[in-house]
Order: structure tokens, then C-alpha cells, then sequence
């Protein structure tokens, strides 16, 4: 079984099960091995965090309307990340960075005319993309908003800096979209699902998808992303997929002769590799597409650290109704 982290909320704040760490007895809880998160930013070595702007907007919003119970209001929904945010920081982060897709389309739209292009997302949300940059900013978080490439490839490019710095400790890309799964490292590189509370290793990643991070982007190509209008190949599903790219790891190291794999029990292995031998250009190119990029311009983990807002932090929560803000981000800084 793959390593999963999870947490809970107190009236002491976020509480987490930490593995492979020292920790003061003092701030055991009885019975488990928890600790409060504030402590563990003070003493143990930096924790990056790295959220996926878009999705939180998307959460927050969709979040707010399920079960139909109302409407959302105009800025719902970067209050809602806003608030979210504050939360995290209270938590305890200290080092912040969210990428934002402040416009939808990317280089990858010119790849391939099916990739996503936005043309579904709800009009109030678009529209408050820019907003929740210029908030985030206000709140004195470091963003990155991003128009050649997508959010997913500033997190990874985010990833891979902190990851190279000696300092950090832990590195938590905040968000489930599977195709960060690539960037996750041993138990120093994870994913970090807010909403349900998870934290995701290495292992983890290989018990989801049968495959390790670097295969990940093959995993997509032949099962194919909805989500990203990535079609994948036909016939090719999760389970065979998994089999097959845990004995060759890549698609060009699968032969091309059914006859020549080595896959003990998997079922119709000759229609399979028919299929890729025919579409295996479409899956090379469905894989650069689902392929993130790691050398998007992103700064150093020193300047994602958070100091406090901006002055102009308040006029902005003034103009979207959400006022409450401004004290609980003053309570940060006591």
C-alpha cells in the first residue's frame, strides 16, 4: 500500500499525521502520532505549497452551488479562494505560489484542435479569473498566471525548483488533477487533496494508477483525459493500460506484436497492440500533451514566502463584498 497522509481540523487548527519526522513529545496528541501544523512550520524544515488557482476557483464555485440550494453571488467564488487561502496560510504555510490558467487556451491548442479550450467553462468564472489573480496578489501570495502555458505546468515547473532546493523539506502541489501525479517524488514531492483531506506519495500515486509518476503521462495518452480532451486510444482502459505500461513503462518501449509482450494474463493483447501499432503517432502526440512542463519561469522559493498583504488589500475586499477578510488576515500577523 502506498503512503497517504490525512489530517483533520480542531479547535487547535490543522492537525496532521506526519511520518518520518522528530517530534517534540509535548506536541503528541494522545494516543496518535499529530501534531499541530503551526508547529511544524516553525520546526521543520521549509514546506512549499503550491495551489492550483483554477481549480480552487472552480471548487469554491461549484462547491457553493451543489444539492441547487443558490445562486452564487458575483464574487463568490474568489471569495471563496480568498478565504481558502488565509486558511492555508493560518494553517501554517509559509512559502506560496498559485497558478492560475488566466487564459484557457495554451501552446497544446495548436498541437491538437480537441484539446480543451475553455469554451465550457461558466461565464462567471471566467470572468473572475483575472479578479482572483489581482486578490491573491493583494493578499500578498505569490501567482502565476499563465497564458503560453497552463497552471499545471507552472506547478510543476514550482515543483522542480523547490525540489532542487536543499531547504525544503516537503513540497505540496495542492490539488488531485491526476496529470500532476507526475511530478510526485518519494515522500518529498506530494499531492495534497484539500477536500478530502489527502496527502499522496510516491507509492500512493503507483496504487491509484498502477504505474510510477514518470508514466504517468503515457497512463493519460492510452486511457485518454476528458477533463483535458485528450481521447486516448479505443479499447485501451485503465486496467490493461496499467498492466502493460507497468512491464515497459513507456509507449515507445512497447513492441509493436502482441506476440512479443510480456504481459502474463492480460486479456486481448492482440487487439490492443493492433491499435497502438496503428494510432501509435496519436499517442505519442496525446502524451506530449499530457506531458506538464518543468521550466516555466516560476522565481526562487524565497520569493514565494508570505510576509503579509498588500495596503490595497483591503480596498479590493471592499469592492468584492468581502470585508470579513481583512481581520482574519490581521490575525495572521499577530
Amino acid at each position: 500500500m502506498g503512503l497517504w497522509f490525512s489530517s483533520c481540523t480542531t479547535s487547535v487548527g490543522l492537525v496532521q499525521t506526519f511520518v518520518g519526522v522528530d517530534i517534540d513529545s509535548s506536541m503528541v496528541r494522545s494516543g496518535s502520532t499529530t501534531v499541530d501544523s503551526r508547529w511544524i512550520a516553525k520546526n521543520v524544515s521549509m514546506q512549499v505549497h503550491l495551489v492550483d488557482g483554477t481549480y480552487e476557483l472552480f471548487r469554491q464555485h461549484f462547491g457553493a452551488t451543489a444539492g441547487g440550494t443558490r445562486t452564487p453571488g458575483e464574487f463568490d467564488a474568489t471569495t471563496g479562494v480568498l478565504a481558502s487561502t488565509i486558511q492555508l496560510l493560518a494553517d501554517g504555510a509559509t512559502h506560496v505560489g498559485v497558478a492560475s490558467d488566466h487564459s484557457i487556451e495554451s501552446f497544446r491548442n495548436e498541437l491538437f484542435d480537441g484539446y480543451k479550450d475553455g469554451s465550457g467553462m461558466p461565464p462567471e468564472l471566467t470572468v473572475q479569473i483575472p479578479l482572483m489573480e489581482e486578490a491573491l496578489v493583494a493578499l500578498g501570495v505569490t501567482v502565476w498566471p499563465m497564458v503560453e502555458y497552463e497552471a499545471d505546468d507552472a506547478l510543476a515547473s514550482a515543483a522542480a525548483v523547490a525540489g532542487a532546493d536543499q531547504r525544503v523539506e516537503r513540497v505540496l502541489i495542492v490539488t488531485p488533477d491526476k496529470d500532476l501525479g507526475q511530478c510526485v517524488v518519494g515522500d518529498r514531492v506530494v499531492q495534497f487533496d484539500r477536500r478530502k483531506g489527502l496527502f499522496v506519495n510516491e507509492a500512493g500515486v503507483v496504487d491509484k494508477f498502477g504505474v510510477p509518476p514518470e508514466s504517468i503521462a503515457d497512463w493519460l495518452a492510452l486511457v485518454g483525459d476528458t477533463a483535458d480532451g485528450i481521447p486516448g486510444l479505443p479499447g485501451w482502459g485503465a486496467k490493461s493500460t496499467s498492466s502493460v505500461l507497468a512491464r515497459y513503462g513507456h509507449l515507445e518501449h512497447i513492441p509493436d506484436e502482441a506476440g512479443r509482450w510480456d504481459v502474463p494474463g492480460l486479456r486481448g493483447a492482440a487487439k490492443l497492440a493492433g491499435t497502438l501499432a496503428e494510432r501509435r503517432d496519436d499517442a505519442m502526440l496525446y502524451r506530449t500533451l499530457a506531458t506538464v512542463v518543468t521550466n516555466v519561469e516560476v522565481g526562487s522559493v524565497d520569493e514565494w514566502e508570505w510576509s503579509g498583504a498588500a495596503p490595497e488589500f483591503s480596498t479590493l475586499c471592499d469592492r468584492i463584498g468581502a470585508q470579513h477578510l481583512v481581520a482574519r488576515v490581521e490575525r495572521l500577523n499577530r
